[in-house]
């Protein structure tokens, strides 16, 4: 453990890409729209959950409508050292995601609703004794977005929209020493943890063409998570004259990019509809993430626990979808998506292109219940990228993965 180590490299990713979408962003709000690989979402209006899509398009409801669902979503992720011939398999675990919904009419003019809902997230998990333990360790973040709305029908055509979020975040890191210490890789090198709230704002419009076209667009502000979290040096070399397992404050800020999207649904004839959408998240704004501390000095850098650089670009995610209403008692729904990577791959975000084939299906139970299934089957691009560790040293990687998202989901009309 000798020597001068550049502790700017261990501030990878306290948000990563377990619900793997780009970046570390959540898409699964609903259970219906992994059936259609959220093709539509702002548009298609067809139980609460479209709050968190487009709460304008509320104004459709004429009744209070509540939507509740669990999705589950399983992933393999396999993470390779080309360089050493070692592999990381199933770097994160199965994950859970609930959403709820509630929206009710006022008046003909106005709507109301509430959402609790995930739209950033985060759990990677590899072996504590792995080689790379400096770059890659735990690494969890849990954002609740609590979302109450309202919706104004400015005419029987358009309506608009307005809401504001509280949203929870918890975030926890795990670093060990791995090959910095080959008799004793499992020992801890950093850690912190923490939670915070921060408040958001969305706004959305609802457009009805006719009886059987309408558009939505949705637009949420970027948020910032600021951490006010507990660094613990393990090793005694990032705290101003500290020892080992010394503790200090320090601030973390996360930024929750915005995120822009249009959709379009259409009845084709009785039985059959088409929907998509075009979604922009503006990653660029993720640029870094700094732990700052007066009692740190990471590398030489007075006042920073450790600093890790991102590289990120704005990306879209492009969605098609089709339903058909087999009967009144049988929805039938599908969809294919491509979710552009967000941003240049590390190993607790090995980011990349990936793909959604989706399948779901409503049964009404009676003309106030129904109940929602859907299984939507992901597969990234095979990816290679390179990551320098603390020592100054890069090496090579290899990424590749799949996910299967499937969930249930109730919705009640009263």
């Amino acid at each position: 453990m000798s020597g001068k180590f550049n502790y700017a490299a261990l501030a990878i990713a306290l948000l990563s890409t377990q619900t793997f979408a780009a970046g570390f962003q959540v898409a699964e709000q609903s259970v219906s729209g992994i059936g259609r690989a959220n093709a539509g979402e702002a548009a298609v209006a067809d139980n609460a959950a479209v709050l968190s899509r487009n709460p304008a398009a509320m104004t459709r409801f004429s009744t209070p409508h509540f939507t509740g669902g669990l999705m589950i979503i399983d992933t393999n992720i396999d993470v390779t050292d080309t360089d050493n011939n070692q592999t990381a398999k199933d770097v994160a675990p199965v994950a859970l995601v609930p959403a709820s919904y509630y929206l009710s009419p006022i008046d003909d003019k106005w709507w109301w609703g509430i959402a609790m809902f995930s739209q950033y997230g985060v759990e990677t998990d590899y072996p504590d004794d792995y080689f790379h333990g400096d770059l890659a360790g735990n690494t969890s973040l849990v954002t609740i977005n609590i979302n109450p709305s309202v919706a104004y029908k400015v005419n029987p055509q358009l309506s608009v929209a307005f809401g504001l979020s509280l949203i929870y975040g918890d975030a926890q890191l795990d670093r060990h020493l791995g090959a910095l210490n080959p008799t004793n890789p499992r020992a801890k090198l950093i850690s912190m943890e923490g939670d915070t709230f921060t408040y958001g704002w969305n706004i959305g419009a609802f457009y009805e063409l006719d009886s059987k076209n309408r558009f939505g667009i949705h637009y949420r502000a970027e948020s910032t998570l600021e951490f006010d979290g507990t660094f613990t040096d393990h090793q005694g070399r990032v705290i101003i004259g500290g020892s080992p397992g010394d503790q200090t404050s320090a601030d973390l800020d996360a930024v929750l990019p915005a995120t822009f999207e249009f959709s379009g649904y259409h009845d084709l004839n009785e039985q059959w509809a088409v929907h998509y959408s075009i979604f922009w998240t503006e990653w660029s704004k993720f640029t870094e993430l700094r732990a700052s501390s007066s009692n740190c000095n990471s590398a030489g850098l007075a006042g920073n626990c450790f600093l890790k650089e991102e590289h990120y670009d704005d990306a879209f995610r492009y969605a098609i979808g089709a339903t058909y209403y087999h009967d009144d008692s049988w929805t039938l729904r599908a969809g294919i998506a491509l979710d552009e990577q967000g941003g240049a791959a590390t190993l607790s975000i090995p980011d990349t292109d990936r793909w959604w084939y989706s399948v779901g299906a409503t049964y009404q139970y009676n003309d106030e219940l129904s109940f929602d299934a859907g299984l939507t089957y992901l597969i990234s691009d095979d990816i290679n990228f390179r990551e320098e560790s603390i020592t100054g040293r890069t090496y090579n990687f290899s990424s590749t993965g799949d996910a299967f998202v499937s969930g249930v989901q109730m919705n009640y009309q009263f």
